[in-house]
């Protein structure tokens, strides 16, 4: 319905992105999908990696065809999107595929349309990013379809769910967080009513076997067959328990402090990614490394695995 920010659940290989497909068309299927009057889609396909092909800046790419205070909206969410200042002058040519993904999801939020698809979007976002188009799900766009991991992300901006699973759909009318929820109390009064019509089932049966060959129970017997006949059994929604299994094989207990970064630099050309960076780990510290996309924290990590040259000592 108009309005409505619906989330598309279940694991990965249960059919979310091929049902998209479907409703883009992308692909043929059984039965009839008809879309609303008027209903303009846009679409935002995950580990989308090339938009653009001109030689020209992504800025002036976008800002050329803009009018009046539209400019302003432009540079906005470009900023918004990890391409302000003078990212906004690099060569599409030149962008990453993480880059040339927020490329098309700029170019989407800024079309005129009224349903919008996206297939795992927050993929390639920092969280500043993915905090504005929180925002901008919940304040702007007319009607939504997610597809995302991302349970944080779905919980703000969806308010139904419909979960894909064992090749059944399942439609329900609340947040991802009350859906879970939901599917297990569903879950659990189906149990109930199949233990309770399997106790009632055991009784007609043996009725029927114990007064079977007596004459003067046959219409009460027949009954009985009759019932059972038309009744409509209760089923379980089969539960998917497949499960990540994996083994590591135990590691040799390190020193004291199994990394120790001293004084380092890391440049590309002309470029500098970072300077004089200091660090000691002590064994069992669990470190994160934060920061918008593009400041440098991969390029650490290849520069502590040897990966990539850097000047200072790591240990």
């Amino acid at each position: 319905n108009r309005g409505e920010k619906v989330a598309f659940v279940g694991k990965n290989g249960e059919g979310k992105s091929t049902l998209v497909k479907c409703i883009m068309g992308e692909i043929g299927f059984d039965g009839n999908l008809e879309l609303g009057h008027n209903v303009k889609i846009g679409y935002f396909a995950q580990n989308q990696a090339s938009l653009l092909d001109e030689n020209l800046t992504v800025f002036q790419t976008i800002d050329n065809v803009a009018v009046g205070d539209i400019r302003t909206k432009i540079r906005d969410i470009l900023g918004a999107f990890m391409f302000g200042g003078e990212a906004s002058e690099k060569k599409v040519k030149v962008l990453s595929g993480g880059e040339r993904s927020r490329l098309a999801m700029i170019k989407l939020l800024l079309e005129p349309v009224n349903l919008l698809i996206l297939d795992e979007p927050t993929n390639h976002l920092d969280i500043e990013s993915i905090g504005w188009l929180e925002d901008f799900i919940n304040t702007q766009a007319k009607a939504v379809v997610l597809i995302s991991h991302d349970r944080a992300f779905i919980d703000a901006v969806t308010t139904r769910t419909i979960e894909l699973t064992m090749g059944r759909i399942y439609d329900y009318k609340v947040n991802y967080s009350k859906y879970v929820e939901l599917r297990q109390e569903r879950r659990q009064q189906q149990i109930h009513a199949w233990e309770a019509q399997q106790k009632q089932i055991a009784e007609i049966e043996e009725f029927i076997e114990r007064f079977r060959a007596q004459a003067a129970k046959a219409v009460l017997v027949q009954s009985r067959i009759r019932q059972l006949e038309k009744m409509e059994r209760v089923e379980i929604d089969e539960e998917d328990k497949s499960q990540i299994r994996i083994r590591f094989q135990p590691a040799t207990r390190s020193g004291n402090y199994p990394l120790t970064v001293d004084m380092v630099t890391k440049k590309y050309d002309d470029y500098l990614v970072f300077e004089n960076a200091n660090l000691m780990i002590e064994r069992g510290e669990k470190i994160a490394l934060a920061g918008k996309n593009g400041e440098g924290k991969s390029t650490f990590v290849k520069c502590v695995m040897g990966e990539t040259s850097y000047d200072g000592s790591i240990l």
